[in-house]
């Protein structure tokens, strides 16, 4: 990679999410010259906002970017190591940036949870970043960091003990408490608009493997019904992020030669109170207030917040082991920030390229423990080993 001005530039740095990041970063490492990062959106006016309401000095760079025009992109593409991109929805906004950086051979880390905007952008730009060097790492926020870690860190102690990995694991949400802001609400509205108007996205939206090309593996369990998991040790209900958090996990299954087997099984649900008896429905829930885009939860949501999210892997002879990721904040945002932010610093400072080369990335099979280890120290998560 040639000299770059900035070892990270923050593109969307005005939306909700694009501040908390840049808060994260200001707080964790200053603007430090041993990691020198940036800005960038398309209004300079709300940029410089943002370096106020951060308490950031004028050392910060601000630098215009705009997603309708690429040499805009490109520019900033060349000048930086990583580009943090947390404008979305991806699949209206992202194809120019993605582009750009496999052509620069910029590293590239999002949040999306738009599996098939992944499947898209993969055919399209995974052969010119292998080429050039880039590293473009897809849903690097709660979208699908603690659960893509989650397995691998599992796995790995499993293997410790049994001395094999195991051939399946469950990923159990214990409790989770947030909110839900406008880019959110955005990002899934754009996902059925695509849907609607082309039937072969449904089909991508239900497909497990749908991003390990060339590679169909076993019919997984079902997700979509709820029913008392015996293993876990309770009732379990259908988890909305499952769709692409196990394609998340079966990528990485991909990227790592099937490491853990090419029959491997994965599901994803929530733990949830048991079926009533006295025949008594509970009230419905009422609907809540949905934020515009740019809103999200107030800063005492996001504090208050957590999420607690078991694995258990599961042998064929009935052994189980079980361990958990626990994060501090409000996971949609609180914490989701700080992944992200931890993620761009991963690539800069732990993952040289001989260890990862330029391609289409998941998060655990690109950095692994390395970034394992940020995000306990940085980003308020724990790894926990429960047995």
């Amino acid at each position: 990679m040639s000299e770059r001005t900035f070892d990270i530039i923050l593109y969307g740095a005005t939306g909700f999410t694009g501040a908390l990041v840049a808060e994260h970063l200001l707080d964790t490492y200053g603007t430090a010259r041993d990691l020198s990062w940036a800005i960038a959106g398309r209004n300079e006016e709300k940029l410089n906002e943002v370096k106020r309401s951060i308490g950031a000095s004028r050392d910060l760079v601000t630098m215009h970017a705009d997603a309708s025009d690429p040499e805009t992109i490109d520019a900033m593409a060349a000048k930086a190591k990583v580009i943090i991109s947390t404008v979305g929805p991806y699949q209206l906004y992202g194809d120019a940036l993605v582009a750009a950086c496999a052509k620069a051979g910029t590293d590239y880390v999002d949040l999306t949870g738009e599996p098939n905007w992944i499947a898209k952008m993969m055919p399209l730009h995974e052969a010119q970043a292998i080429s050039s060097g880039a590293r473009i790492v897809f849903s690097c926020g709660f979208d699908s960091v603690p659960f893509d870690c989650g397995v691998l860190f599992t796995q790995e102690e499993a293997k410790k003990k049994f001395g094999a990995y195991a051939p399946r694991v469950r990923g159990r949400v214990r409790s989770m408490t947030g909110a839900m802001s406008g880019g959110t609400l955005a990002s899934g509205m754009a996902t059925q608009a695509a849907v609607m108007a082309d039937p072969n996205v449904a089909k991508v939206l239900a497909d497990p493997f749908a991003l390990t090309p060339g590679f169909v593996g076993p019919e997984q369990p079902d997700g979509n019904k709820r029913y008392e998991d015996t293993v876990a040790g309770g009732w379990v209900a259908p988890f909305m992020m499952a769709s692409i958090n196990t394609k998340a996990v079966h990528r990485s299954n991909f990227l790592l030669h099937h490491r853990w087997g090419k029959d491997f099984l994965y599901d994803e649900m929530r733990m949830t109170p048991p079926p009533r008896t006295d025949g008594v429905r509970p009230p419905p829930a009422a609907m809540p207030t949905m934020p515009k885009p740019g809103e999200g939860p107030s800063k005492a949501e996001r504090d208050g917040g957590s999420y607690d999210v078991v694995f258990i892997a599961e042998y064929g002879d009935g052994r189980t082991f079980r361990c958990a990721v626990k994060g501090d904040k409000d996971p949609g945002y609180g914490s989701t920030s700080k992944m992200l932010g931890e993620s761009a610093v991963c690539l800069v400072r732990d993952v040289p390229r001989t260890q990862t080369p330029g391609g289409c990335w998941t998060a655990s099979a690109a950095m692994g423990d390395a970034l394992i280890k940020r995000l306990e120290a940085n980003a308020g998560m724990q790894f926990v080993v429960e047995g």
